[in-house]
């Protein structure tokens, strides 16, 4: 097993090196020709060469190492350096002096690299013109080597095919045994099954125990918050569920509308680059109002269980064990899920709606109280044959 750790800590790096080179080279080593040398002349480029485009055919013999990025990249030129690439095709038709680290889709050798190769692809194929004067560590779907391979191979494949030449061991990890011809290994050949991950029986009583543990923290977590509440803001809660006694349909049809406009309205902002903060803020409010369904629901059910005849603490604990009873049981728990949040909904935004400063309240006639004095003046008009209809000035008189 340590040579399979083995082979994917050296591909893990191979990998990263050819991602941090390709993309980030072309701005580090100044070279005499163009860091993006044209693939028409066939003259020789010394030093370190950085390509990078959709299509790249390296043509020209590179004094140096060659890092490439692209669609599709062909290394026809003879490179005295190493060749580290990563793209969805990659095919080598020149020769190589140093190493070859590449990662692509399909990668294709049909010239020699002198030293190793470390490569990781869906498809690996070693043409009969190709070889490897080292080792060399793959991972890929489908390999086959037709050509040479001095040293030794450290795969991990699930298609194996030799029908070249292994001049020292080879170790894959597949779960297929490898068709390779007779005489074309040299060393050995060790084949590592995969490991297969192991299915944990988990007894009958250990989940129930694990339900009842879940259910028991939702109800003390749960619970806190509900009681909370019911110390907190008990006339808020009144004043939401009321919405709920009379005719609770009224909220249900205004939560289910709610619950499919708000989020379409929150994928609307965040496609505006103004509206992304409106987006966030909106958001986080529809977050806080589902987010609080559970304890206008749970108020609500102790109110339709003690007839509105018990402390709002009492009311919010009996209901909210009701409702965390039901959202733990399967199946059970979508068919309380789902009302808890529309009429939640439908109920806090009725009660906002009621509550809008905008909003107009009929005017009220003014009536003086009896126990208001009359204003004052010459003259006061009152009921017939009254003498408080006539001011003390009014009587008074020379005699």
């Amino acid at each position: 097993m340590s040579s399979f750790a083995a082979t994917h800590r050296l591909v893990g790096a191979a990998l990263t090196a050819v991602v941090v080179f390709a993309c980030a080279g072309s701005a580090t080593i100044p070279t005499a020709a163009s860091p993006f040398p044209k693939s028409t002349t066939t003259s020789e480029l010394h030093g370190a060469q950085f390509y990078a485009g959709s299509s790249i055919d390296v043509s020209d013999d590179v004094d140096g190492d060659v890092y490439a990025a692209g669609q599709s990249v062909t290394i026809s030129g003879d490179i005295t350096g190493d060749v580290i690439a990563a793209a969805q095709n990659i095919t080598i038709t020149g020769n190589v002096d140093g190493d070859v680290r590449v990662a692509a889709q399909s990668v294709a050798i049909s010239g020699g690299v002198s030293r190793s190769g470390t490569i990781a692809a869906a498809e690996l194929t070693v043409a009969e013109t190709g070889s490897f004067g080292g080792d060399v560590l793959a991972a890929a779907s489908s390999i086959g080597i037709s050509g040479s391979v001095d040293r030794n191979l450290l795969l991990s494949v699930d298609q194996l095919s030799i029908e070249g030449t292994v001049g020292g061991d080879v170790t894959y990890e597949s779960d297929t045994d490898a068709r390779i011809d007779a005489g074309a290994v040299g060393g050995s050949v060790e084949r590592i099954e995969s490991a297969e991950s192991t299915d944990v029986e988990v007894s009958p009583q250990v989940l129930l125990v694990g339900w009842l543990l879940g259910v028991l923290f939702a109800l003390v977590a749960l619970s806190l918050v509900t009681l909370a509440a019911g110390l907190l803001a008990p006339r808020w809660l009144r004043r939401v569920t009321d919405h709920l006694v009379p005719s609770p349909w009224k909220a249900l049809l205004v939560g289910f509308v709610a619950a499919i406009a708000a989020p379409a309205a929150i994928l609307l902002l965040l496609v505006t680059f103004v509206g992304a903060p409106l987006a966030l803020a909106v958001g986080l409010l529809w977050t806080v109002l589902t987010l609080a369904t559970f304890v206008y629901g749970a108020y609500y059910l102790g109110r339709l269980v003690f007839r509105d005849r018990q402390h709002p603490v009492v009311m919010s604990l009996v209901g909210g064990t009701i409702l965390i009873v039901g959202l733990n049981i399967p199946w059970l728990n979508i068919l309380v899920w789902t009302p808890m949040i529309l009429f939640g909904l439908g109920a806090q935004l009725l009660e906002f709606w009621s509550q809008r400063p905008w909003a107009v309240t009929p005017a009220r006639a003014d009536h003086p109280s009896p126990t208001t004095s009359a204003p004052e003046g010459p003259f006061t008009p009152g009921p017939a044959g009254s003498d408080s209809s006539t001011p003390m000035a009014a009587q008074s008189g020379p005699r």
